[in-house]
């Protein structure tokens, strides 16, 4: 077994690109890192293009199980030394395996047969789309559209923060939010979006064909959006805070919609 010990490797070289968006795009893919994501995303039948180990996994009090060590040798794998693999990780404590994954095809395409589609303007924090993604697939639904001034939902600290989730919910990132959004109306779909000003409460508002906009954590929703909408929803509070978390925000209002599904069966 050759063990890589050059960041000048050619490999290594193009998976410290993938660290970068521009990279990402260009090359379809981006990296997960973990065995629970890894196991994760061969369940999921993910196309798992490469497996980076770190040499530490190999020995016999390493960090990865022999049983999964096994299962990981169909694909394939390199291994490298700790001091590369400490190039590629983007975590204080890692469990010394990467995997490049290729993003899913035809994820520009969005379903229409959902009752709730999900648009987010301008989130800029990776923890709380991580965990919006997260929230989506916990509530049942299986997509996401995404504004271009948004973070890239394959940076790696969004793709760990879903636990998984990103494996399960198709992305779709808007080029023209705006014209993406009047689309969506022509297919009987009503545009809710969150606002401060709101007029309805979102425990009033019905959940059947809407698109909910979740806006930027420190301006909102924009204001070419707010012209378009249908519906203008606030999230009723009893305190003294003015404003919620987007991820928080969103949890909320997806899960009055998961409370009124259950309540119908």
């Amino acid at each position: 077994m050759q063990v890589i010990t050059s960041k000048d490797n050619e490999a290594i070289k193009n998976i410290r690109k993938l660290k970068e968006k521009k990279y990402r795009d260009l090359s379809n893919e981006y990296i997960v890192e973990g065995m629970k994501l890894i196991k994760e995303a061969i369940e999921e039948d993910v196309k798992i293009k490469q497996i980076i180990v770190c040499e530490d996994c190999l020995k016999e009090d390493g960090c990865a199980e022999q049983k999964f060590l096994y299962q990981i040798a169909k694909y394939d794998c390199i291994y490298v030394s700790s001091k590369i693999f400490s190039l590629l990780t983007d975590v204080v404590n890692p469990q010394g395996m990467i995997a490049v994954i290729e993003k899913r095809s035809g994820e520009e395409e969005i379903k229409y047969t959902e009752d709730i589609i999900l648009v987010l303007d301008g989130i800029q924090d990776p923890g709380n789309l991580g965990t919006i993604l997260r929230t989506v697939d916990s509530s049942g639904l299986s997509q996401v559209v995404l504004s271009k001034t948004s973070v890239d939902a394959y940076n790696p600290k969004v793709v760990r923060s879903t636990m998984g989730a990103i494996f399960r919910v198709k992305i779709i990132e808007a080029e023209n939010l705006v014209a993406t959004l009047k689309n969506i109306k022509k297919h009987k779909y009503k545009i809710v979006a969150t606002s401060l000003s709101g007029t309805e409460n979102i425990y009033e508002m019905d959940y059947t064909k809407k698109v909910i906009v979740i806006g930027n954590e420190s301006k909102g929703v924009t204001k070419d959006i707010l012209d378009i909408s249908d519906e203008k929803v606030k999230i009723p509070m009893l305190g003294k805070t003015e404003s919620l978390n987007a991820g928080v925000a969103t949890g909320i209002m997806l899960y009055e919609y998961v409370r009124r599904k259950i309540s119908e069966k």
